[in-house]
């Protein structure tokens, strides 16, 4: 049985915790994960999804701001890995701790693309047809070690962000099964550093739409569905979407036609239809009463 120190915090994480600790040849003996966060209008105080897990196993947590902090050094040692395993835990590992065990990353892309903080999202921004996971050994620069294995899985059209991160979930916690058991045999491939891309932690106004592009709007809407949404200049937020064409030359915005409950859109190039949207400090409704309450017809401007 092999000794697993494990670091995550997402429900991407748990789910990969959750596969190692049914598998009888591994034990965790510590689990580190991001300290608990404020949450709600309430601002009350809620564990990580890793967090909740380990409680349920009743595994040692710690909760450090820093791995730097006194203890943690020492604690991670005393839990005496063959292995640390780290899925989205949020902070890089210090030199001190690389050095106790062989150090495992599950990133949600197919490195050297997509280091960095949002890798799902980055592929449906980019209307990638493919993405998957990487699982690789960790050195002090981010995602950049060398890689020991991957899945991959072709993205269907229409896949938004929170489907396709349980399916690259699901694939995390195979392929780290897989690894653990093989890793005496796989041998690490080194990064191609030129074909090396990054992408940064995602901001609310990231999610901002200007009818420009139809395919643009709609992968946005495809890589920020959980958070932050899109939404207009005057923070009209677009619920429901889905592109209509890519070629069509309109102007940016315009009210093309109204199907039923549903409004088609122009935008620049190509058009779309949403079905569903919510003014600022009002309710969902669906997009035809949205313009029926505003007197807004067939050629009118949605914003």
């Amino acid at each position: 049985m092999k000794n697993i120190v494990y670091m995550g915090t997402p429900e991407y994480a748990k789910v990969i915790l959750e596969a190692i600790l049914k598998n009888s040849e591994f034990k965790v003996t510590l689990v580190l994960t991001q300290p608990d966060r404020p949450v709600g209008r309430h601002q009350e105080l809620m564990p990580p999804p890793v967090k909740s897990l380990a409680l349920e196993f009743d595994l040692p947590i710690l909760q450090p701001q820093n791995l730097k902090e006194n203890g943690v050094y020492e604690a991670i040692v005393e839990a005496k890995p063959d292995f640390i395993v780290v899925a989205a835990f949020g902070q890089l590992l210090p030199r001190s701790i690389l050095d106790i065990a062989p150090c495992i990353n599950l990133h949600a892309s197919l490195l050297p693309m997509y280091r960095g903080a949002s890798p799902v999202q980055q592929s449906l921004l980019n209307g990638d047809k493919f993405t998957g996971i990487t699982a690789m050994m960790i050195e002090e620069g981010l995602d950049s070690g060398p890689m020991l294995a991957y899945r991959y899985f072709k993205i269907p059209d229409d896949m938004v962000v929170s489907d396709l991160m349980d399916q690259l979930s699901n694939d995390a916690a195979l392929l780290i099964v897989d690894v653990l058991k093989n890793f005496d045999n796989l041998n690490p491939i080194k990064q191609t550093t030129a074909a090396a891309t990054h992408c940064h932690k995602i901001a609310k106004s990231d999610g901002e739409i200007k009818f420009e592009n139809a395919l643009d709007v709609s992968n946005k809407y495809r890589a920020f569905y959980s958070w932050p949404g899109v939404f207009t200049t005057n923070g009209l937020k677009i619920l429901e979407l889905k592109i209509i064409e890519k070629e069509s030359q309109n102007k940016a915005g315009e009210i093309l036609a109204i199907e039923k409950d549903d409004i088609i859109v122009g935008c620049s190039v190509g058009s779309i239809k949403i079905s569903s949207l919510q003014p600022p400090s009002k309710k969902a409704m669906i997009a035809k009463a949205y313009l029926v309450g505003r007197g807004l017809k067939v050629g009118d401007t949605l914003v």
